[in-house]
């Protein structure tokens, strides 16, 4: 199973996450340090049963990215779904046909 991770900051600093299948909320935590905390914290809540996870920060999906990169390369994942975001951010910010 693939699950998606919905990670989103509610302050400076602070961000929270929830881990779903399908549409169906597994769990999750709030008062985390970092993206990279998040992803971290949600690996480690994870069974058998998944194979890899969706990454979406602020609800924008930087990749969909197999568990042992996750685990292995979660600053790299967090950096590039900031900068994912980040960048249609911008893009949304701009007026159309620019």
């Amino acid at each position: 199973m693939i699950v998606r991770f919905h990670i989103d900051q509610f302050e400076t600093g602070r961000f929270d996450y929830r881990v779903s299948h399908e549409g169906e909320d597994l769990y999750a935590d709030a008062g985390l340090a970092s993206i990279e905390e998040c992803i971290s914290a949600a690996v480690d809540g994870l069974g058998q049963d998944a194979m890899g996870a969706e990454i979406a920060y602020k609800n924008i999906i930087s990749g969909t990215y197999p568990l042992a990169s996750l685990a292995l390369m979660s600053a790299q994942i967090a950096q590039h779904a900031e900068n994912s975001t980040a960048a249609i951010e911008e893009l949304l910010r701009q007026p159309l046909g620019q």
